[in-house]
Protein backbone atom coordinates (compact mmCIF):
# COMPACT_ATOMS: atom_id res chain seq x y z
CA UNK A 1 0.00 0.00 0.00
CA UNK A 2 1.53 3.28 -1.10
CA UNK A 3 1.92 6.17 1.29
CA UNK A 4 -1.20 8.31 1.19
CA UNK A 5 -1.08 11.51 3.15
CA UNK A 6 -4.52 12.56 4.33
CA UNK A 7 -4.65 16.28 5.15
CA UNK A 8 -7.20 15.95 7.91
CA UNK A 9 -7.61 18.80 10.42
CA UNK A 10 -6.93 18.59 14.13
CA UNK A 11 -9.59 16.82 16.17
CA UNK A 12 -9.22 18.90 19.32
CA UNK A 13 -10.97 21.87 17.80
CA UNK A 14 -14.24 20.31 16.70
CA UNK A 15 -16.66 23.19 16.54
CA UNK A 16 -19.85 24.38 14.91
CA UNK A 17 -19.85 24.43 11.11
CA UNK A 18 -22.44 21.87 10.10
CA UNK A 19 -24.89 22.38 7.33
CA UNK A 20 -28.47 22.75 8.51
CA UNK A 21 -30.49 19.58 8.70
CA UNK A 22 -34.16 19.92 7.74
CA UNK A 23 -36.44 19.90 10.72
CA UNK A 24 -39.36 17.62 11.15
CA UNK A 25 -42.10 18.92 8.89
CA UNK A 26 -44.84 18.72 11.52
CA UNK A 27 -45.25 22.01 13.28
CA UNK A 28 -46.96 21.58 16.64
CA UNK A 29 -44.69 21.66 19.63
CA UNK A 30 -44.32 19.03 22.29
CA UNK A 31 -42.03 19.82 25.17
CA UNK A 32 -39.83 16.95 26.22
CA UNK A 33 -38.17 16.90 29.64
CA UNK A 34 -34.76 17.13 28.02
CA UNK A 35 -31.71 18.17 29.95
CA UNK A 36 -28.76 20.20 28.79
CA UNK A 37 -25.28 18.89 29.47
CA UNK A 38 -23.39 21.71 31.11
CA UNK A 39 -19.97 22.26 29.61
CA UNK A 40 -18.42 23.66 32.76
CA UNK A 41 -16.14 20.66 33.19
CA UNK A 42 -15.34 20.30 29.50
CA UNK A 43 -13.83 22.63 26.97
CA UNK A 44 -16.92 23.55 24.97
CA UNK A 45 -20.01 25.51 25.96
CA UNK A 46 -23.57 24.23 25.57
CA UNK A 47 -26.57 26.44 24.96
CA UNK A 48 -30.28 25.78 24.51
CA UNK A 49 -32.74 27.21 22.03
CA UNK A 50 -36.33 26.31 21.34
CA UNK A 51 -37.08 23.91 18.49
CA UNK A 52 -40.18 22.29 17.07
CA UNK A 53 -40.64 18.60 17.69
CA UNK A 54 -43.00 16.36 15.79
CA UNK A 55 -46.37 15.45 17.21
CA UNK A 56 -48.28 12.32 16.29
CA UNK A 57 -50.81 12.50 13.47
CA UNK A 58 -54.42 13.33 14.46
CA UNK A 59 -55.58 9.72 14.34
CA UNK A 60 -53.22 8.87 17.17
CA UNK A 61 -54.19 11.78 19.39
CA UNK A 62 -57.38 9.87 20.10
CA UNK A 63 -55.37 7.26 21.95
CA UNK A 64 -53.74 8.41 25.12
CA UNK A 65 -53.38 6.73 28.46
CA UNK A 66 -55.36 8.27 31.30
CA UNK A 67 -52.41 9.04 33.50
CA UNK A 68 -50.34 12.02 32.43
CA UNK A 69 -47.63 13.89 34.25
CA UNK A 70 -46.65 17.49 33.90
CA UNK A 71 -43.47 17.95 31.88
CA UNK A 72 -40.31 18.67 33.76
CA UNK A 73 -38.34 21.86 33.17
CA UNK A 74 -38.40 22.45 29.43
CA UNK A 75 -35.10 21.75 27.71
CA UNK A 76 -34.40 21.29 24.03
CA UNK A 77 -31.72 20.12 21.63
CA UNK A 78 -29.73 22.91 20.01
CA UNK A 79 -30.03 22.72 16.18
CA UNK A 80 -26.86 21.43 14.51
CA UNK A 81 -26.62 24.45 12.25
CA UNK A 82 -26.85 26.82 15.22
CA UNK A 83 -24.03 25.36 17.32
CA UNK A 84 -22.64 21.94 16.45
CA UNK A 85 -20.79 21.46 19.75
CA UNK A 86 -23.84 22.42 21.81
CA UNK A 87 -26.00 20.09 19.68
CA UNK A 88 -23.53 17.26 20.29
CA UNK A 89 -23.50 17.76 24.07
CA UNK A 90 -27.29 18.07 24.19
CA UNK A 91 -27.72 14.73 22.44
CA UNK A 92 -25.29 13.00 24.81
CA UNK A 93 -27.21 14.32 27.81
CA UNK A 94 -30.77 13.91 26.55
CA UNK A 95 -30.26 10.49 24.96
CA UNK A 96 -28.69 9.40 28.26
CA UNK A 97 -25.42 8.29 26.72
CA UNK A 98 -23.01 9.74 29.29
CA UNK A 99 -22.61 12.23 32.10
CA UNK A 100 -19.72 14.07 33.70
CA UNK A 101 -17.44 12.38 36.22
CA UNK A 102 -16.33 14.23 39.38
CA UNK A 103 -12.84 14.80 37.93
CA UNK A 104 -12.69 17.45 35.22
CA UNK A 105 -12.43 15.87 31.77
CA UNK A 106 -13.79 12.46 32.78
CA UNK A 107 -17.16 10.97 31.90
CA UNK A 108 -19.51 8.30 33.20
CA UNK A 109 -20.81 6.16 30.36
CA UNK A 110 -24.46 5.45 31.05
CA UNK A 111 -26.16 2.13 30.18
CA UNK A 112 -27.53 3.26 26.81
CA UNK A 113 -24.16 4.62 25.73
CA UNK A 114 -22.33 1.57 27.04
CA UNK A 115 -24.70 -0.71 25.13
CA UNK A 116 -23.52 0.93 21.90
CA UNK A 117 -19.92 0.24 22.96
CA UNK A 118 -20.89 -3.37 23.71
CA UNK A 119 -22.24 -3.73 20.17
CA UNK A 120 -18.89 -2.50 18.88
CA UNK A 121 -17.09 -4.98 21.14
CA UNK A 122 -19.26 -7.89 20.07
CA UNK A 123 -18.53 -7.40 16.38
CA UNK A 124 -14.80 -6.74 16.75
CA UNK A 125 -14.25 -9.56 19.22
CA UNK A 126 -15.49 -12.04 16.64
CA UNK A 127 -13.26 -10.54 13.94
CA UNK A 128 -10.20 -10.53 16.18
CA UNK A 129 -10.64 -14.20 17.00
CA UNK A 130 -11.33 -15.09 13.37
CA UNK A 131 -7.97 -13.53 12.50
CA UNK A 132 -6.11 -15.55 15.13
CA UNK A 133 -5.93 -13.17 18.11
CA UNK A 134 -6.55 -14.05 21.75
CA UNK A 135 -7.83 -11.75 24.48
CA UNK A 136 -5.78 -11.13 27.61
CA UNK A 137 -5.11 -8.31 30.07
CA UNK A 138 -2.07 -6.31 31.16
CA UNK A 139 -1.65 -4.24 34.35
CA UNK A 140 -2.77 -0.63 34.39
CA UNK A 141 0.37 0.55 36.17
CA UNK A 142 3.59 0.70 34.16
CA UNK A 143 7.08 1.50 35.56
CA UNK A 144 8.22 4.89 34.28
CA UNK A 145 11.52 3.34 33.20
CA UNK A 146 9.60 1.32 30.60
CA UNK A 147 8.31 4.50 28.96
CA UNK A 148 11.84 5.92 28.84
CA UNK A 149 13.27 2.97 26.90
CA UNK A 150 11.87 4.03 23.52
CA UNK A 151 12.98 7.62 22.85
CA UNK A 152 10.27 8.79 20.45
CA UNK A 153 7.61 7.06 22.56
CA UNK A 154 8.50 8.93 25.74
CA UNK A 155 8.79 12.20 23.83
CA UNK A 156 5.36 11.75 22.29
CA UNK A 157 3.54 10.71 25.45
CA UNK A 158 5.22 12.60 28.31
CA UNK A 159 2.85 15.62 28.15
CA UNK A 160 -0.16 13.30 28.55
CA UNK A 161 1.11 11.00 31.30
CA UNK A 162 -0.62 10.54 34.65
CA UNK A 163 1.93 9.46 37.28
CA UNK A 164 1.59 7.70 40.64
CA UNK A 165 4.30 8.66 43.12
CA UNK A 166 2.77 7.55 46.44
CA UNK A 167 1.38 4.13 47.33
CA UNK A 168 0.30 2.83 50.71
CA UNK A 169 1.14 6.17 52.25
CA UNK A 170 4.78 5.99 51.17
CA UNK A 171 6.69 7.52 48.30
CA UNK A 172 7.39 4.92 45.63
CA UNK A 173 10.95 4.03 44.70
CA UNK A 174 9.97 4.39 41.05
CA UNK A 175 7.03 6.40 39.84
CA UNK A 176 4.37 4.53 37.94
CA UNK A 177 2.58 5.56 34.76
CA UNK A 178 -1.17 5.02 34.54
CA UNK A 179 -1.51 3.21 31.20
CA UNK A 180 -1.57 5.64 28.24
CA UNK A 181 -1.04 2.69 25.86
CA UNK A 182 0.62 -0.68 26.39
CA UNK A 183 3.45 -1.15 23.88
CA UNK A 184 6.08 -0.95 26.62
CA UNK A 185 4.60 -3.39 29.11
CA UNK A 186 3.60 -5.73 26.29
CA UNK A 187 7.20 -5.85 25.09
CA UNK A 188 8.43 -6.49 28.61
CA UNK A 189 6.21 -9.57 28.74
CA UNK A 190 6.82 -10.64 25.13
CA UNK A 191 10.53 -10.78 25.99
CA UNK A 192 9.71 -13.44 28.56
CA UNK A 193 7.37 -15.42 26.35
CA UNK A 194 9.16 -15.37 22.98
CA UNK A 195 12.29 -17.50 22.62
CA UNK A 196 12.10 -19.32 19.29
CA UNK A 197 10.55 -18.87 15.85
CA UNK A 198 8.12 -21.54 17.02
CA UNK A 199 6.64 -18.97 19.44
CA UNK A 200 5.71 -16.68 16.54
CA UNK A 201 3.49 -15.10 15.52
CA UNK A 202 2.22 -14.03 18.94
CA UNK A 203 -1.07 -12.16 18.52
CA UNK A 204 -3.08 -10.77 21.43
CA UNK A 205 -5.73 -8.15 22.16
CA UNK A 206 -6.92 -6.50 25.33
CA UNK A 207 -10.06 -4.52 26.19
CA UNK A 208 -8.99 -1.90 28.70
CA UNK A 209 -9.15 1.68 29.93
CA UNK A 210 -6.50 4.25 29.06
CA UNK A 211 -5.52 7.50 30.76
CA UNK A 212 -4.15 10.48 28.84
CA UNK A 213 -4.07 13.90 30.49
CA UNK A 214 -5.74 15.88 27.74
CA UNK A 215 -5.99 19.65 28.13
CA UNK A 216 -9.03 20.02 25.84
CA UNK A 217 -11.66 17.37 26.33
CA UNK A 218 -14.99 16.43 24.79
CA UNK A 219 -17.22 13.47 25.77
CA UNK A 220 -16.39 10.29 23.81
CA UNK A 221 -13.98 12.21 21.55
CA UNK A 222 -11.23 13.17 24.02
CA UNK A 223 -11.42 12.45 27.73
CA UNK A 224 -8.82 11.90 30.43
CA UNK A 225 -9.84 8.25 30.59
CA UNK A 226 -11.46 6.24 27.83
CA UNK A 227 -12.18 2.64 26.88
CA UNK A 228 -10.59 0.89 23.93
CA UNK A 229 -9.22 -2.32 22.56
CA UNK A 230 -5.54 -2.55 21.72
CA UNK A 231 -4.06 -5.37 19.71
CA UNK A 232 -0.38 -6.30 19.86
CA UNK A 233 1.44 -8.79 17.64
CA UNK A 234 4.99 -10.05 17.16
CA UNK A 235 6.27 -11.61 13.92
CA UNK A 236 9.40 -13.20 12.50
CA UNK A 237 9.60 -11.02 9.36
CA UNK A 238 8.83 -7.43 8.37
CA UNK A 239 6.52 -8.70 5.62
CA UNK A 240 4.34 -10.53 8.16
CA UNK A 241 4.10 -7.43 10.33
CA UNK A 242 3.08 -5.27 7.37
CA UNK A 243 0.42 -7.78 6.32
CA UNK A 244 -0.92 -7.78 9.88
CA UNK A 245 -1.06 -3.96 10.11
CA UNK A 246 -2.96 -3.76 6.82
CA UNK A 247 -5.25 -6.64 7.75
CA UNK A 248 -6.36 -4.91 10.95
CA UNK A 249 -7.01 -1.53 9.35
CA UNK A 250 -9.14 -3.46 6.86
CA UNK A 251 -11.11 -4.99 9.78
CA UNK A 252 -11.75 -1.49 11.10
CA UNK A 253 -12.75 -0.22 7.67
CA UNK A 254 -15.31 -2.99 7.18
CA UNK A 255 -16.68 -2.37 10.67
CA UNK A 256 -17.10 1.34 9.96
CA UNK A 257 -18.96 0.73 6.69
CA UNK A 258 -20.98 -2.36 7.58
CA UNK A 259 -21.84 -1.77 11.23
CA UNK A 260 -21.50 1.95 11.99
CA UNK A 261 -22.60 3.09 8.48
CA UNK A 262 -19.69 5.53 8.47
CA UNK A 263 -17.88 5.81 5.11
CA UNK A 264 -14.32 6.20 6.33
CA UNK A 265 -11.30 6.96 4.17
CA UNK A 266 -8.35 4.63 4.71
CA UNK A 267 -4.80 5.88 4.35
CA UNK A 268 -1.36 6.25 5.85
CA UNK A 269 -0.41 9.03 8.25
CA UNK A 270 2.35 11.45 7.41
CA UNK A 271 5.66 11.09 9.24
CA UNK A 272 4.75 13.93 11.59
CA UNK A 273 1.43 12.29 12.48
CA UNK A 274 2.79 8.74 12.83
CA UNK A 275 2.30 7.13 16.24
CA UNK A 276 5.21 7.75 18.62
CA UNK A 277 7.49 4.73 18.21
CA UNK A 278 5.93 3.37 15.01
CA UNK A 279 7.48 2.99 11.57
CA UNK A 280 4.11 3.44 9.81
CA UNK A 281 0.61 4.37 10.96
CA UNK A 282 -2.46 3.45 8.93
CA UNK A 283 -5.71 5.22 9.78
CA UNK A 284 -9.41 5.40 9.06
CA UNK A 285 -10.75 8.95 8.99
CA UNK A 286 -14.42 9.91 8.94
CA UNK A 287 -16.25 13.06 7.90
CA UNK A 288 -18.45 14.37 10.72
CA UNK A 289 -21.59 16.48 10.40
CA UNK A 290 -19.59 19.70 10.86
CA UNK A 291 -17.43 18.68 7.88
CA UNK A 292 -14.39 18.02 10.06
CA UNK A 293 -12.45 14.77 10.12
CA UNK A 294 -12.38 12.30 12.98
CA UNK A 295 -9.58 9.77 13.37
CA UNK A 296 -11.67 6.69 14.09
CA UNK A 297 -9.05 3.93 14.29
CA UNK A 298 -5.36 3.27 13.71
CA UNK A 299 -3.06 0.36 12.94
CA UNK A 300 0.68 0.74 13.48
CA UNK A 301 3.58 -1.15 11.96
CA UNK A 302 6.08 -0.75 14.82
CA UNK A 303 8.98 -2.25 12.91
CA UNK A 304 11.67 -3.27 15.43
CA UNK A 305 11.64 -0.03 17.44
CA UNK A 306 10.19 -1.53 20.61
CA UNK A 307 11.76 -4.96 20.28
CA UNK A 308 15.21 -3.37 20.08
CA UNK A 309 14.49 -1.11 23.04
CA UNK A 310 13.33 -4.06 25.16
CA UNK A 311 15.52 -6.82 23.70
CA UNK A 312 12.56 -8.84 22.44
CA UNK A 313 14.36 -11.52 20.41
CA UNK A 314 13.87 -15.01 19.06
CA UNK A 315 16.09 -17.72 17.64
CA UNK A 316 15.31 -18.18 13.94
CA UNK A 317 15.39 -21.43 11.95
CA UNK A 318 19.11 -20.95 11.31
CA UNK A 319 19.88 -20.60 14.99
CA UNK A 320 20.44 -16.83 14.76
CA UNK A 321 19.07 -14.35 17.29
CA UNK A 322 16.70 -11.80 15.70
CA UNK A 323 14.52 -8.99 16.98
CA UNK A 324 10.81 -9.47 16.40
CA UNK A 325 8.75 -7.26 14.09
CA UNK A 326 5.64 -5.83 15.71
CA UNK A 327 2.27 -4.16 15.23
CA UNK A 328 -0.31 -2.50 17.44
CA UNK A 329 -3.80 -1.31 16.55
CA UNK A 330 -6.79 0.20 18.35
CA UNK A 331 -10.26 1.70 18.27
CA UNK A 332 -11.95 3.32 21.24
CA UNK A 333 -15.19 4.74 22.59
CA UNK A 334 -14.46 7.67 20.25
CA UNK A 335 -16.43 5.62 17.72
CA UNK A 336 -19.58 6.29 19.75
CA UNK A 337 -18.99 10.01 19.30
CA UNK A 338 -18.41 9.40 15.60
CA UNK A 339 -21.80 7.70 15.26
CA UNK A 340 -23.50 10.64 16.97
CA UNK A 341 -21.82 13.26 14.80
CA UNK A 342 -22.27 11.33 11.53
CA UNK A 343 -25.94 10.37 11.76
CA UNK A 344 -27.65 12.59 14.34
CA UNK A 345 -30.09 15.35 13.37
CA UNK A 346 -32.04 18.14 15.05
CA UNK A 347 -34.45 15.61 16.55
CA UNK A 348 -31.62 13.79 18.29
CA UNK A 349 -29.64 10.61 17.97
CA UNK A 350 -30.00 8.39 14.91
CA UNK A 351 -28.49 4.93 15.32
CA UNK A 352 -27.62 2.42 12.61
CA UNK A 353 -29.60 -0.75 13.40
CA UNK A 354 -26.45 -2.88 13.61
CA UNK A 355 -25.26 -0.87 16.61
CA UNK A 356 -28.59 0.14 18.17
CA UNK A 357 -29.20 -1.20 21.71
CA UNK A 358 -32.91 -1.15 20.85
CA UNK A 359 -33.75 -1.76 17.19
CA UNK A 360 -37.54 -1.63 17.55
CA UNK A 361 -39.64 0.21 20.12
CA UNK A 362 -43.26 -0.86 20.51
CA UNK A 363 -45.74 1.80 21.65
CA UNK A 364 -49.13 0.36 22.66
CA UNK A 365 -52.01 2.83 22.35
CA UNK A 366 -55.42 2.70 24.00
CA UNK A 367 -58.07 5.11 25.18
CA UNK A 368 -60.59 3.05 27.11
CA UNK A 369 -59.83 0.80 30.04
CA UNK A 370 -61.36 -2.23 28.34
CA UNK A 371 -58.97 -1.81 25.39
CA UNK A 372 -55.82 -1.99 27.51
CA UNK A 373 -55.50 -5.75 27.95
CA UNK A 374 -56.01 -6.57 24.28
CA UNK A 375 -53.52 -3.98 23.11
CA UNK A 376 -50.86 -5.04 25.63
CA UNK A 377 -51.38 -8.72 24.78
CA UNK A 378 -50.84 -7.93 21.10
CA UNK A 379 -47.75 -5.88 21.90
CA UNK A 380 -46.34 -8.73 23.98
CA UNK A 381 -46.99 -11.19 21.15
CA UNK A 382 -45.21 -8.93 18.65
CA UNK A 383 -42.27 -8.60 21.03
CA UNK A 384 -41.96 -12.36 21.48
CA UNK A 385 -42.13 -12.93 17.72
CA UNK A 386 -39.42 -10.41 16.88
CA UNK A 387 -37.25 -11.27 19.86
CA UNK A 388 -37.23 -14.91 18.78
CA UNK A 389 -35.95 -13.74 15.40
CA UNK A 390 -32.96 -12.03 17.04
CA UNK A 391 -34.30 -8.48 16.90
CA UNK A 392 -33.57 -6.19 19.86
CA UNK A 393 -36.99 -4.92 20.87
CA UNK A 394 -38.60 -3.11 23.80
CA UNK A 395 -42.20 -2.26 24.75
CA UNK A 396 -42.84 1.15 26.25
CA UNK A 397 -45.99 0.31 28.21
CA UNK A 398 -45.57 3.02 30.83
CA UNK A 399 -48.83 4.84 31.57
CA UNK A 400 -47.35 8.12 32.78
CA UNK A 401 -46.73 9.51 29.28
CA UNK A 402 -48.85 9.99 26.17
CA UNK A 403 -48.10 8.07 22.97
CA UNK A 404 -47.00 11.32 21.32
CA UNK A 405 -44.47 11.97 24.06
CA UNK A 406 -43.13 8.43 23.66
CA UNK A 407 -42.81 8.85 19.90
CA UNK A 408 -40.65 11.93 20.40
CA UNK A 409 -38.62 10.40 23.21
CA UNK A 410 -37.64 7.26 21.32
CA UNK A 411 -36.95 9.22 18.14
CA UNK A 412 -34.58 11.38 20.19
CA UNK A 413 -32.92 8.16 21.47
CA UNK A 414 -32.33 7.12 17.87
CA UNK A 415 -34.28 3.84 17.80
CA UNK A 416 -34.43 2.79 14.10
CA UNK A 417 -38.03 1.50 13.99
CA UNK A 418 -41.23 2.14 15.95
CA UNK A 419 -44.24 -0.17 16.00
CA UNK A 420 -47.58 1.30 17.04
CA UNK A 421 -50.47 -0.93 18.12
CA UNK A 422 -53.95 0.39 18.90
CA UNK A 423 -57.40 -1.24 19.31
CA UNK A 424 -58.17 -1.07 15.58
CA UNK A 425 -54.80 -2.68 14.83
CA UNK A 426 -55.61 -5.50 17.24
CA UNK A 427 -58.95 -6.05 15.51
CA UNK A 428 -57.34 -6.17 12.07
CA UNK A 429 -54.28 -8.16 13.17
CA UNK A 430 -51.92 -5.50 11.89
CA UNK A 431 -49.43 -2.92 13.17
CA UNK A 432 -48.11 0.49 12.10
CA UNK A 433 -44.35 0.78 11.45
CA UNK A 434 -42.41 4.06 11.42
CA UNK A 435 -38.78 4.67 10.42
CA UNK A 436 -36.53 7.01 12.41
CA UNK A 437 -34.56 8.07 9.32
CA UNK A 438 -37.68 9.18 7.40
CA UNK A 439 -39.75 11.55 9.56
CA UNK A 440 -43.49 12.02 9.36
CA UNK A 441 -45.99 10.25 7.14
CA UNK A 442 -43.37 9.35 4.53
CA UNK A 443 -41.71 7.00 6.97
CA UNK A 444 -44.92 5.45 8.31
CA UNK A 445 -46.58 2.33 6.90
CA UNK A 446 -49.99 1.09 8.05
CA UNK A 447 -51.48 -2.40 7.92
CA UNK A 448 -48.42 -4.62 8.39
CA UNK A 449 -49.63 -8.10 9.32
CA UNK A 450 -48.87 -9.47 12.78
CA UNK A 451 -48.53 -12.95 11.27
CA UNK A 452 -45.06 -13.99 12.53
CA UNK A 453 -43.31 -14.83 9.28
CA UNK A 454 -44.70 -11.74 7.53
CA UNK A 455 -43.86 -9.41 10.42
CA UNK A 456 -40.34 -10.76 10.90
CA UNK A 457 -39.53 -10.49 7.20
CA UNK A 458 -40.91 -6.96 7.01
CA UNK A 459 -39.10 -5.68 10.10
CA UNK A 460 -35.78 -7.26 9.11
CA UNK A 461 -36.13 -5.79 5.66
CA UNK A 462 -36.81 -2.33 7.04
CA UNK A 463 -33.87 -2.53 9.44
CA UNK A 464 -31.63 -3.40 6.50
CA UNK A 465 -33.08 -0.48 4.55
CA UNK A 466 -32.36 1.94 7.42
CA UNK A 467 -28.80 0.63 7.72
CA UNK A 468 -28.19 1.09 4.00
CA UNK A 469 -29.92 4.46 3.91
CA UNK A 470 -27.72 5.89 6.68
CA UNK A 471 -24.57 4.77 4.88
CA UNK A 472 -25.76 6.18 1.55
CA UNK A 473 -26.66 9.46 3.20
CA UNK A 474 -23.24 9.67 4.89
CA UNK A 475 -21.43 8.89 1.63
CA UNK A 476 -23.41 11.58 -0.17
CA UNK A 477 -22.61 14.12 2.56
CA UNK A 478 -18.92 13.21 2.51
CA UNK A 479 -18.58 13.44 -1.26
CA UNK A 480 -20.58 16.54 -2.05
Amino acid sequence: MGALRLPFPSLTSLSSAAAAIPRHHLCRKIRLPLRSLSAAKFSVQSSTVEKEIATPPPELERSSQKTKVQPEKDRVITPRSHDFNAWYLDIIANAELADYGPVRGTMVIRPYGYAIWEAIQEYLNVKFKETGHSNMYFPQFIPYSFIEKEASHVEGFTPELALVTIGGGKELEEKLVVRPTSETIVNHMFTQWIHSYRDLPLMINQWANVTRWEMRTKPFIRTLEFLWQEGHTAHATPEEAEIEALQMIDVYTKFAFEQAAIPVITGRKSKVETFAGAAKTYTIEAMMGDRKALQAGTSHNLGQNFSRAFGTQFTDENGQRQHVWQTSWAVSTRFVGGVIMTHGDDIGLMLPPNLAPIQVIVVPIWKKADERAGVLDAASSVKQTLEAAGIKIKIDDSEQRTPGWKFNFWEMKGVPLRIEIGPRDVSSGTVVVSRRDIPGKQGKVFGISMEPSTLVAYVKGKLNEVQSSLLERAVSFRDR
